[in-house]
This record gives structure tokens, sequence and C-alpha cells, in this order.
């Protein structure tokens, strides 16, 4: 910032002279950062120990923050401090910088090591429960919705399910059908390594069935989803918190759980179990084609021993667990969205905590599957 008065180009410069009001330090010059040189550092010295001496601004030609500073800075030398005239805008700008110096510097903290880690991990667990709290109040505005469509189906948006559907369900057949038909191959060519040492290749097959019929199939599809359309989800809902799409909804009377979540939930509890099933027919075909070129067993004799042996309970076993992952995928997703603020870095932290959530979760829910279907011997 810089004041200007008269271009006369000269440096900075004061002179001590006795008047009637008293002793009268005369600045005069260009007080700035290029023109003040010590000048700030002579003044400082003549006015040190110096009581009632007044400061005579007006030969000022120029004066910026720098010179500003440099005049208090000299004035605090004295032992009394006397009165400072000067032309109006140099005297605001002597009261500005004056304010600026006064506000207290911010205290630097230590770091100390344990400190820090204890209170980071203390964050990171208040962190944890403030988002346990806020996914429970979204699934309780989601149950409410769900129950507003129970009562009134016809309020139910169905273009937009159906358009959803294929959005997030049917265009994901063959990303996910090829995932898992390697992932049985995979299955299948380490079954027949391992099993051929012991002269047990046929019980490849079965593997092959519990693998992909109970976990694999629907494990897969729930990673994927949640990669896929959790992240779609969290940033389509996140643009439109971020463009005040939703506070205008709001405003209008229109629920943005009916409008905006229930129809991506209702997409993805529908297409879920399809995804499902074309899971378990490609991993079923991966690995039929591996033990078919490696152990030389053929179609039949595979297909009969996953029904004789395998049976279909494996089946509806991982086709269970469908619904609930296609559910958590979704308040994931949704609820991360609605969390956007109105920064772009706020849209990218929610698509990647909408991503590694869902992750988490399909893996998580999966896994108390497990035990609870081992605990019921199923």
């Amino acid at each position: 910032m810089r004041l200007r008065h008269k271009r006369m180009n000269l440096p900075a410069d004061f002179r001590l002279e006795t008047r009637d009001q008293g002793p009268t330090a005369v600045l005069t010059g260009d007080w700035t950062a290029v023109r003040m040189g010590s000048a700030n550092e002579l003044l400082g010295a003549a006015l040190k120990g110096s009581r009632g001496i007044s400061i005579d601004g007006n030969g000022i030609d120029r004066c910026d923050t720098s010179g500003a500073y440099g005049i208090l800075k000299a004035v605090e030398q004295a032992a009394e401090q006397g009165k400072i005239s000067a032309r109006a805008e140099i005297l605001r700008l002597l009261e500005l910088v004056a304010h600026a110096t006064a506000v207290p510097r911010t205290p630097v903290v230590k770091r100390r090591a344990i400190y820090d880690l204890f209170e980071r991990f203390g964050r990171s667990v208040v962190g944890v429960g403030l988002d346990v709290y806020d996914l429970n109040v979204f699934n309780g505005n989601l149950l409410f919705a769900i129950g507003r469509a129970i009562r009134r189906p016809a309020k139910v948006r169905w273009a937009a399910v159906f358009a959803l559907a294929e959005r997030a369900g049917l265009d994901a057949i063959p990303i996910v059908a090829t995932t898992t038909f390697f992932i049985g191959a995979v299955v299948a060519l380490l079954g027949a390594n391992i099993l051929s040492d012991f002269g047990a290749q046929v019980f490849a097959v079965d593997l092959i069935g519990i693998a992909v019929l109970r976990e694999f199939n629907v494990l897969i599809t729930a990673l994927l989803l949640a990669g896929r359309s959790a992240s779609a989800f969290a940033a389509e809902i996140g643009e439109m918190k971020m463009k005040q799409e939703i506070d205008a909804m709001q405003v209008l009377g229109v629920d943005p759980f009916d409008a905006l979540v229930l129809p991506r939930f209702m997409a993805l509890l529908f297409i879920t179990p399809l995804l499902t099933f074309v899971a378990t027919l490609a991993g079923l075909a991966g690995g039929l084609v591996v033990t078919w070129g490696v152990l030389d067993l053929g179609p039949t004799l595979f297909l009969q021993r996953m029904i004789d042996d395998v049976g279909v309970m494996h089946f509806w076993v991982g086709l269970s667990k469908a619904p609930v992952l296609a559910g958590v995928i979704d308040a994931i997703g949704c609820r991360q969205g609605m969390a956007v603020g109105g920064d772009v870095e706020s849209l990218g932290r929610g698509v990647t905590s909408a991503v590694v959530q869902a992750i988490f979760a399909t893996i998580l829910i999966d896994a108390i599957f497990a035990l609870i279907y081992m605990k019921l011997d199923i």
C-alpha cells in the first residue's frame, strides 16, 4: 500500500527543531521501502530516551507501509511519545500499521511425536463415531422414504429407477462377467495344481462351485458396484449439492430422498441379484474352461458334479447377500454425495470416501455373513 503526495524523489530524512510546542522531529522525503534506507534507524537513535518530542510528518512526500512501520518503531524508542502530525492519509496509514502490528503473533506449537500420534488417533476415532451417527441418520431418512414408497407406489419415480438400473446395472454386465470369468479360472487353476499332488483333481470342481457360488459371485459384483456406482452416486448428488439444486428442490417442497436417493436404492436393489447371477455363470464358465483344458474334465462331468456334490444351496447363500450389499453401497454413495460442501475439494473427498467406505463395508458384511452361516451350519 503506498500513498502519494508530491513526486520530489527525495530520500527519507529528518531534522530536529525546537518550536513553541517543544522539540520536534520534522520528517521529509519519501518514507518508502525503496527510499527510506537507514533513516528510520537514525530517527530511532535520535529519539531514544527523549520525552515529549513531537513528530511532524507534513513534509513527507510519499509513504508506504514499510515507511509507516519504520516511523512507528522509531517513535517507540522515545521514553515518552509525543504527538504525531501529518496529512490525513498518512495518519490513517500509521493507524492501520499500528493496528496490524498490535495483533498478537501466532504461537509456535512444539511438535510432540507421541502426543500428536494419540491426538490424531483420537480425532480419527471421533470422526468414525460422527460418520456412524450421520450414517444412521441417513438410513433413518431412507427408511421413511421406503415407507412412503410402499404406502404410495404411484409416487415413486419409476422412470428414474429403470434408467438408473440400466446405467448402474446392465451397463456393468460386461465388466462383471469378465472379472468373475477370470476369477473362476484362477480358482480352478490353483485347485488343479494343488489337488493334482494328492490325486484328487476331480475335487477341483467342488472347489470352484463352492467358491464361486457362495462367495466370489456376490463379492466381486459388490466390489465392482462399490467402485463404479457408489462413486457415481456420490459425484452426481455432490455436484447437485454444489450447484444448490438440492436446496432448490427443498424450497419447491420436493424431498431429496424421494427424488434422488430412493430411485438409486431401488435400482441397485433390483439389479444386484441379476448381476450376481451373471457373475455366477461367468465364474463357473471360467472354471469349466480351465478344468476342461488342464484336467480333461468335460462339461458333462463338471455339471454333474456341480449338481450332485455342490448343490443349489450355496447359490442361494451367495444370492442372499446381494440385497444387503446393494442397500449398503447405495446408502454410502448417496450419503457422501449429500455431505458435499460448496467446493470441488469437498466433492473429491466425498467420492473418495464413498469408494473406500463401500469397499470396506462390502468386505466386512461378507465376513459377517460367512460367520453367521457357519454358526447356522449352512
